[in-house]
C-alpha cells in the first residue's frame, strides 16, 4: 500500500479535487470545516441540519441548502 489516494469512476466523471494521499485529503476536508469561508473548491453547508457538500446536492435540494458557518 502507497497511501496514495485512486479514483474511479461507472460515468467516466471529470476529478474534482485531485489528493495526493488520504493525510493531505483529511488535512483540507478538516481545514475546510474549521474554517468555512476559506474552502477552495467545494464547500460545505447543511440541509436539514445534515453536513453536505455544495456540490454533491441535487438541483432539487439547492435552495435548502446553507453555508456552514465557523
Amino acid at each position: 500500500m502507497t497511501g496514495h489516494l485512486g479514483r474511479w469512476s461507472r460515468y467516466n466523471e471529470a476529478p474534482g479535487n485531485v489528493f495526493d494521499t488520504l493525510v493531505t485529503y483529511l488535512e483540507e476536508t478538516a481545514d475546510a470545516l474549521e474554517t468555512p469561508a476559506l474552502a477552495t473548491g467545494d464547500r460545505p453547508g447543511l440541509i436539514g441540519g445534515a453536513l453536505v457538500w455544495r456540490r454533491r446536492v441535487s438541483p432539487s435540494l439547492k435552495d435548502q441548502w446553507r453555508p456552514l458557518v465557523g
